[in-house]
């Protein structure tokens, strides 16, 4: 396999697949959830994916990562204000 443009690209979505994969698998082991890490890995992981959606598109992946996305930043948001109330 050469390492050309869509490869690369193919090779991004599927990291972005692992990171979907850790982070869930973290929120079904941990004790405490980590709200600020669960939705940064997730919202990392839905950019990589969307990356690799703009060499091989598919719709209903792109609705899919797009909405996945939306909730992670709007999560990662409501982590970040959450950490700033209870930081001294």
């Amino acid at each position: 396999m050469t390492l050309d443009w869509a490869n690369l690209v193919g090779l991004l979505g599927l990291l972005g697949s692992v990171l979907f994969i850790g982070a869930f698998a973290y929120a079904n082991q941990a004790k405490q959830l980590n709200k600020l890490l669960f939705n940064a890995v997730n919202l990392l992981g839905a950019v990589l994916l969307l990356t690799s959606l703009a060499v091989h598109f598919n719709l209903a992946a792109f609705v899919l990562e797009v909405a996945w996305a939306a909730i992670a930043l709007l999560g990662l948001i409501k982590a970040m204000i959450a950490r700033r109330k209870t930081a001294p």
